[in-house]
């Protein structure tokens, strides 16, 4: 295509805005209109072109599955809050704590219980590490990063029950559908785990740094920030406060969805003609199998707190409260879904397999992958924003280089994990920061300090294995 260059603008308008603004959906919108007008440029017709562009994403079967199992699964997370599964567990362990090191553990004990999604567990262990560390003399920080460190260099890497795995799974599906390559999605992300080098080593080092001496001067507990408070952190103790303490509202809900989801893609896959569990996995419906077994979870789930005398109308409003929460990342789902076919239509993939993967080593593609992302990351504070913008740039790229697709889409899931865990803008550490009282900016440079040592691993560990094995 003569004008290829011009698939690019969408990517540049949405960047840029999203840098400057310190939000993404401003600038997918308007990515979507400007793209849009380049394919029909009138602006009725252009308009028009927008919405048919988001009425096509949302009919794709595949896509719709996606959807419905974040809604469905932010409703089941509002019902295991509301029903105070995670505060009952977290007060029964508290009141076993007795040392600094011990806390730290805590925070690392319950992600079993919580490993769901990054902001239920935020706010649900916050407060009560909180009341807990205000009879210790520990860092705030410290605490802080701990449990942010716990929190996202895990959950990016669990491959079923989280509310990032359709998410992933989808974005890679795009990849695949638009370049006619002979793979599963699913298998793609299962593969692309190991290759999560940022997360891998963000791991190790949270586990080395938070179990390390307590006899250090940062161990001196945090002053007053002086800063003014977040009115949210008050509605989440506030909500805390009122919910009984019932940890089987949690235990119960949380393993009958793993069991389900690990059967049902077990049984699926069978039924595809799979001989074993590791075929089964790959070959299994992953979309539908997450979604049958959220839509399962949640029938029993509600049967079971009526039994136990949950209240009715209060179980149904959290259910669409908790869903609600997780519309933004829905509609920010949609919307990139949709600058995907407007790139497409603009020649993006024929743009970049005739300039980039020309000239790059195919090698050195995951390593730029993650880099371009981490920075992009960190500039916007969403890992979902960055795997949306970053995932059709990899995938192009891979392909025209000849690199590893697994790889590659691996680095582009670390690079949205980089600036998730240590954006000021990120909502994991504006969270944190809230509930723990500290300073946004100097938390965020604390963490920053860490991470950057495992980020300079990821680019590392990229190259290398890059050039020795692929």
């Amino acid at each position: 295509m003569e004008h290829a260059w011009l698939s690019l603008l969408p990517f540049i308008i949405v960047i840029g805005l999203s840098i400057w603004l310190k939000k993404i959906l401003p600038g997918l919108v308007l990515g979507l209109l400007v793209g849009a007008l380049l394919v029909k440029f009138d602006i009725l017709g252009g308009s028009q072109k927008s919405v048919q562009y988001i009425v096509e994403t949302i009919s794709n079967a595949d896509n719709i599955k996606i959807i419905g199992f974040l809604y469905l699964f932010g409703g089941l997370v509002g019902m295991m809050r509301i029903s105070g599964g995670i505060k009952g567990f977290s007060e029964w362990i508290g009141e076993r704590i007795e040392s600094q090191r011990g806390l730290l553990g805590l925070i690392w004990i319950t992600l079993p219980f919580t490993f769901m999604m990054p902001m239920f567990r935020i706010m649900m262990i916050g407060p009560v590490i909180k009341s807990l560390m205000e009879k210790m003399k520990l860092s705030k920080q410290k605490v802080g990063f701990t449990m942010d460190v716990s929190t996202g260099s895990v959950i990016v890497l669990l491959p079923v029950a989280t509310a990032f795995v359709g998410f992933m799974v989808s974005l890679i599906a795009g990849g695949i559908q638009k370049y006619s390559l002979d793979l599963d999605p699913y298998q793609v992300f299962l593969l692309s785990i190991p290759f999560n080098f940022y997360a891998i080593a963000m791991l190790i080092i949270g586990l080395i740094w938070t179990f390390r001496s307590s006899s250090e001067k940062e161990n001196k507990p945090d002053q007053g920030s002086g800063e003014k408070q977040d009115p949210h952190r008050g509605g989440i103790k506030k909500e805390i406060s009122m919910v009984k303490a019932q940890p089987w509202n949690l235990i119960v809900p949380l393993f009958l969805l793993l069991a389900l989801s690990l059967f049902l893609l077990w049984e699926d896959g069978v039924s595809n003609g799979a001989n074993t569990i590791l075929e089964a996995f790959s070959q299994a419906d992953a979309t539908f199998v997450m979604l049958l077994a959220i839509f399962i979870t949640l029938v029993i789930t509600f049967v079971y707190y009526v039994i136990r005398r949950q209240p009715l109308d209060e179980l149904i409003f959290h259910f669409f409260d908790g869903g609600n929460q997780l519309m933004q990342a829905i509609i920010l789902l949609v919307l990139v879904w949709s600058l995907s076919l407007v790139a497409e239509d603009l020649g993006f993939s024929k743009f970049i397999s005739s300039t980039l993967g020309s000239f790059l080593p195919d090698f050195t593609i995951p390593a730029i992958i993650f880099a371009i992302g981490a920075a992009i990351s960190y500039f916007i504070g969403s890992s979902f924003g960055t795997w949306g913008l970053i995932m059709p740039l990899g995938i192009a790229l891979a392909v025209s280089a000849e690199a590893s697709v697994a790889m590659t889409v691996g680095a582009v899931f670390a690079s949205g994990s980089f600036g998730a865990m240590t954006s000021p803008l990120g909502d994991t550490t504006i969270t944190t920061a809230s509930i723990l009282e500290m300073p946004l900016v100097e938390y965020a440079r604390y963490k920053l300090k860490i991470c950057a040592i495992g980020a300079g691993v990821a680019i590392a560990g990229y190259l290398a294995v890059g050039f020795f094995f692929m």
